[in-house]
């Protein structure tokens, strides 16, 4: 299982994203799922992903090779003309790949299937952040949904949906993301840490900021120990029921 989040604030663009996958309780393992691309002074392009390891691997293969050697028939997310166009060459990388092994029929097609989380800004227009489903097509992220999630969605959810606030900073932003994480990895055993975190500052193509939360971080323990100790006093102070 996979727990990821993009955020739009107006100061820029937030990711979060955990590293556990598993085919079953006794094959655990830690891989990352956030890739950025970075041309200094010009573009900057993060992508998370949830679903099956394979297809999610071979879609970021396949961007990085076309990053390298790009075709007319199959451009460079580096050189797209705006993050409209990165979205639709990484949704029709996506559906190459699901489509081409799952050509055994639609359980095949299936087993292949994931999601995707991109965002990004190139010089000259605004932060985007889109999210593609496993067919290649996409939705972006506006005023009414300006944050996208993937993966194990719900028991996060929540915490964002209450606390979110476009005008917030990013150290609020990645507190609220830290909590929403605690949340889900409490719930469900198959997200964990550690934790990618990456920070897109609008208008700012020289620095990218980012972090790894390990298991013993002091900062996210104090997160979720502060989190777990408020939620005992905010039930305690709720006014008692009486049959």
């Amino acid at each position: 299982m996979t727990y990821c989040v993009g955020m739009r604030l107006n100061k820029g663009l937030v990711f979060m994203s955990d590293t556990r996958t598993n085919a079953g309780v006794d094959d655990i393992s830690q891989v990352r799922k956030m890739r950025s691309w970075h041309v200094p002074g010009e573009r900057v392009i993060t992508l998370m992903s949830a679903g099956n390891l394979a297809t999610t691997q071979a879609v970021v293969s396949l961007l990085d090779e076309r990053t390298k050697a790009p075709e007319d028939r199959h451009p460079s997310i580096l050189a797209a003309p705006s993050m409209f166009q990165v979205a639709m060459t990484i949704g029709e990388t996506l559906r190459g790949i699901v489509t081409r092994y799952g050509v055994e029929g639609p359980m095949a097609e299936s087993i292949f299937r994931a999601s995707l989380i991109v965002g990004g800004q190139i010089k000259g227009s605004e932060p985007r952040l889109f999210m593609i489903y496993p067919e290649g097509n996409f939705i972006e992220a506006g005023e009414d949904n300006p944050f996208f999630q993937i993966g194990e969605t719900k028991y996060g959810r929540p915490m964002i949906v209450r606390s979110y606030d476009p005008a917030m900073s990013f150290e609020d932003a990645v507190k609220l993301l830290c909590v929403s994480f605690d949340s889900t990895i409490q719930a469900n055993a198959g997200v964990d840490l550690p934790i990618d975190l990456k920070v897109h500052a609008r208008d700012d193509f020289t620095t990218v900021r980012e972090r790894r939360f390990e298991r013993d971080d002091a900062y996210y323990q104090s997160v979720s120990d502060g989190w777990a100790e408020a939620l005992g006093i905010a039930l305690a102070e709720l006014p008692d029921f009486h049959f």
